[in-house]
């Protein structure tokens, strides 16, 4: 039998949360939904036609503004996301 070297303790620690990340991430979720909403008063995705889909075509349009809103912030946003996390980082 080979001896067993044992590992040390400190070789693998785990990194703690960054707090600005959550921060980060938080002001991007907000930008977002501000942007979904702007996208629905600005009437995306509403079709007038014989060939809309009704009332299906109401319920799941949301979907589609949520995801392309979100598809803005990551492309960087219109700057919100940024001005709510220093919000939020001037927080006491």
């Amino acid at each position: 039998m080979q001896p067993v070297t044992p590992m040390p303790l400190s070789a693998h620690r785990p990194t703690p949360p960054d707090p600005d990340a959550r921060l980060h991430a938080v002001a991007r979720k907000l930008e977002s939904q501000f942007l979904s909403e702007m996208l629905r008063h600005a009437g995306l995705g509403a079709t007038e036609t014989e060939f809309s889909g009704g009332i299906g075509e109401e319920q799941f349009g949301s979907f589609l503004r949520e995801q392309q809103a979100a598809g803005m912030v990551r492309a960087g946003g219109i700057g919100l996301a940024e001005s709510i996390y220093h919000a939020l980082k001037a927080r006491p």
